[in-house]
């Protein structure tokens, strides 16, 4: 049962808590425009709180032993997961994403993430280096104290749990930020940790970006800061960061994805991966979304029409319903954003071939509903070649070339993932090394893999998550030398 119209609290200090203003926030629904449940509004004195309970938690939290953390973690993994379905529930009446694919997604990679990372925490070692002889150098890895994790409106309890993991595994107190649209599901990851973790390691802060998440990044005492968004907003974090403190940022933003098609592939398997690679199951609000689809001409037209048979099958509703395949978009604004970019794509001369506009009916009278949507006769010139839509709009561009094919998909400021579709391996690999992303798929596609490291190139990030990489990020290198 989804909650409806409650006041929730923020967790600061291992209390559930009001803002200092006394001030809330409303969460509406994508389905209905209704309001489904309320948040503190966060301000920058409770962002001081939670900083203030960070930094008097985190010492003690970081003398554990690794081991410790673990066990604790894994039992902050058994909470969440005996509270998935309600957390999922909650996310996809918050989100307006389909229930099916989160229900296998979402709280199974927040669970998996906090076990992978536990298990990962006995072995984040140094290294003793022969620089002289006689003498011992030697390094340790130590937590940056306080840490915090800006999370997206497309997946936050996944985001909130999954991308703290590694930080609490190395010894950090973190402070969630969850995005404003859709603040729900944290928190009940917020009551999980109160039960779970020790107090003041984990925090959630809520409210707007513009006030709880600038002083989060303005904040001197929070050294280390994750976000996940688009290039605009990352690129703004990293002005305000650097106007108070020296910080490790990293993050990852936008992507325009490529999925480059070789003409020995099955047209119908091809369809079949577009579909998938674009996330219309979150309707395309996805950065490592295919939203880009690049066809050789011997396979264009026959993968055209496959496609589109297969987009206006796509069954649009309830996304509580198991039998939905796309959803409504997060919310107002950003359904007006995504018309635009169909309003522009069809100024440009694209050629619009399905959806490209808010679904109509009695149906679809209220929320947030735009048709999934494909545009052929793309080209690198036209804006809905370089901009990302992050909805469910796919462009389909042409190829001849093997060089003409690398230069297409390199021609935006975007590099986060790509895909490459072909029976030869050496064109595969030999495209995979051309291609300037940071992530690829051969022959498949949107697959996220435990312990491989995921982030972008470009305007698309700085920074690996996932991964190893991902859990030394949270540390701080030491070095000792000991003369003998």
């Amino acid at each position: 049962m989804v909650r409806v119209c409650e006041a929730e609290k923020m967790l600061i200090g291992g209390e559930l808590v009001e803002s200092v203003s006394g001030e809330w926030d409303s969460s509406v629904s994508p389905v209905t425009e209704e309001v489904i449940g309320r948040v503190p509004a966060g301000n920058a004195q409770d962002v001081e709180r939670a900083v203030a309970a960070a930094e008097a938690a985190w010492p003690a939290w970081a003398e554990r032993t690794p081991m410790e953390r673990a066990g604790i973690m894994n039992r902050f993994a058994d909470a969440i997961a005996a509270r998935a379905g309600e957390i999922l529930h909650v996310e996809v009446a918050d989100t307006g994403n389909t229930i099916r694919p989160m229900r296998a997604i979402d709280v199974p990679t927040a669970v998996e993430s906090l076990r992978y990372y536990a298990g990962l925490a006995p072995d984040l070692r140094g290294e003793t280096i022969p620089a002289t002889p006689g003498n011992i150098h030697m390094t340790l890895h130590e937590p940056y104290g306080v840490v915090a994790r800006i999370a997206p409106f497309n997946h936050p309890a996944m985001f909130a749990v999954a991308r703290t993991a590694a930080a609490l595994a190395a010894g950090n107190a973190v402070i969630v930020k969850p995005p404003e649209t859709s603040p729900l599901s944290a928190m009940i990851i917020s009551e999980i940790a109160r039960e779970t973790l020790p107090a003041g390691v984990f925090n959630v802060v809520t409210g707007s970006g513009r006030t709880a998440g600038d002083a989060i990044v303005r904040h001197p005492d929070i050294k280390r800061i994750a976000f996940i968004g688009s290039p605009v907003t990352g690129r703004a974090i990293q002005r305000a960061a650097a106007e108070v403190a020296v910080k490790n940022i990293t993050l990852e933003l936008g992507g325009k994805n490529p999925m480059i098609v070789f003409p020995d592939c099955d047209p119908q398997e091809i369809a079949a991966a577009a579909v998938q690679g674009m996330n219309f199951s979150w309707q395309g609000q996805s950065c490592g979304s295919m939203s880009r689809l690049l066809l050789h001409d011997d396979i264009h037209d026959a993968v055209l029409d496959a496609l589109v048979e297969r987009v206006a099958a796509l069954r649009m509703g309830d996304p509580l319903s198991d039998e939905t395949d796309i959803g409504p978009v997060n919310s107002e604004a950003h359904m007006h954003r995504i018309l635009a970019h169909c309003e522009a794509a069809d100024e440009d001369g694209a050629r619009r071939m399905i959806g490209g506009k808010r679904a109509g009916g009695e149906r679809f009278a209220k929320g947030y509903w735009i048709e999934p949507t494909v545009y052929a006769d793309v080209t690198p010139k036209l804006r809905l070649w370089q901009q990302e839509v992050f909805g469910p709009v796919l462009a389909v561009g042409r190829w001849s070339s093997f060089e003409q094919a690398v230069e297409m998909a390199n021609g935006t400021e975007y590099g986060l993932t790509a895909a490459v579709w072909t029976r030869d391996i050496k064109d595969a690999l030999t495209m995979a090394r051309k291609v300037r992303s940071g992530h690829i798929w051969v022959n498949g596609t949107s697959a996220h893999f435990l312990g491989v490291p995921f982030g972008g190139m470009k305007s698309s990030g700085v920074g690996r998550e996932e991964g190893r990489e991902e859990l030394y990020s949270y540390t701080e290198t030491k070095t000792i030398n000991i003369m003998l």
